[in-house]
């Protein structure tokens, strides 16, 4: 199993650059990172990197990105020019990717919503806007992997509800991450999980968190801890068990938290606290 580091751990560290993290990342023993459209954004603003030298960090290194993290809120959009502009961004992603050597676009669904729509109008909309997406990505071999997020406000919020999507879109392009704050938050269902084709799960997220209730308003991301943390809820037997039996091959796992408290370490600290409790869950469960 290969380990992988998130750039939403260590985001608002102090002086963060993108260019950092990949070598902590690299320094530290990780095969793969996620690099977060935020982190990668400020530092193009900002004049701190190009694209090209990214690129060209990537071709002469061992780290590999594993997803392009992440399209934002895709889904339910009202206007045409709503849904032009998924699209546009659809398009610098996938420029983005290919210097970059990215094959994985993780997208979010759209949160807080003011059309009352039903749970299969939702549904019935992501699938429609993914096949829609699959036309522009498959001429380059990019995956699109859909996050469910465990908050009441958003769209699509429990892993079987994202399952269903997938199976709707029925493309070996199309699949599901696994974010385990995201399943416990908003009470996902084992069973659907234990009965999930795991070659449909294309990333999957480790953390920890707080026992917190189930769709509290104070339940947030931040309430994310690092695996092995003994304040920590969750049940990672369980978790590696499941993914073991249904046939998970994304053979990677990848550490992401959002936690402000982590966000006061020195941006290597992070990153090198993030390797070693990755490490140890690998060795514990996998």
């Amino acid at each position: 199993m290969k380990i992988g580091f998130n750039e939403g751990c260590d985001r608002y560290c102090a002086g963060h650059t993108v260019l950092n993290d990949l070598e902590y990342c690299e320094k530290n023993g990780f095969d793969f990172i996620d690099i977060q459209s935020e982190c990668l954004d400020r530092d193009l603003a900002a004049g701190k990197v190009t694209l090209e030298q990214l690129g060209d960090w990537f071709k002469n290194h061992r780290l590999k990105m594993l997803s392009y993290n992440a399209l934002c809120f895709f889904n339910m959009k009202q206007t045409q020019a709503e849904k032009d502009a998924v699209m546009a961004e659809l398009d610098e992603i996938i420029r983005r990717c290919q210097i970059l050597d990215c094959k994985m676009i993780v997208v979010v669904p759209s949160q807080n919503i003011t059309v009352h729509a039903t749970r299969g109008e939702i549904l019935a909309d992501a699938a429609a806007v993914l096949k829609d997406m699959v036309k522009k990505v498959e001429p380059y071999g990019i995956k699109l992997s859909l996050e469910f997020c465990g908050a009441p406000g958003m769209t699509i919020n429990r892993f079987e509800d994202a399952y269903a999507v997938v199976q709707a879109v029925d493309s070996p392009l199309v699949g599901v991450t696994l974010d385990q704050y995201h399943f416990h938050a908003m009470a996902s269902g084992w069973d659907a999980l234990e009965k999930a084709d795991g070659k449909k799960i294309f990333i999957w997220h480790l953390n920890d968190m707080e026992d917190m209730p189930c769709g509290a308003a104070y339940n947030t991301d931040e309430k994310r801890l690092w695996p092995g943390d003994a304040r920590g809820c969750l049940d990672h037997q369980r978790y590696a068990d499941t993914l073991k039996r249904i046939g998970f091959e994304g053979d990677c796992c990848t550490v992401e938290v959002f936690r402000p408290n982590y966000y006061q370490l020195s941006q290597e600290e992070n990153v090198r606290t993030a390797a070693e409790v990755t490490k140890a869950h690998v060795a514990k469960y996998w």
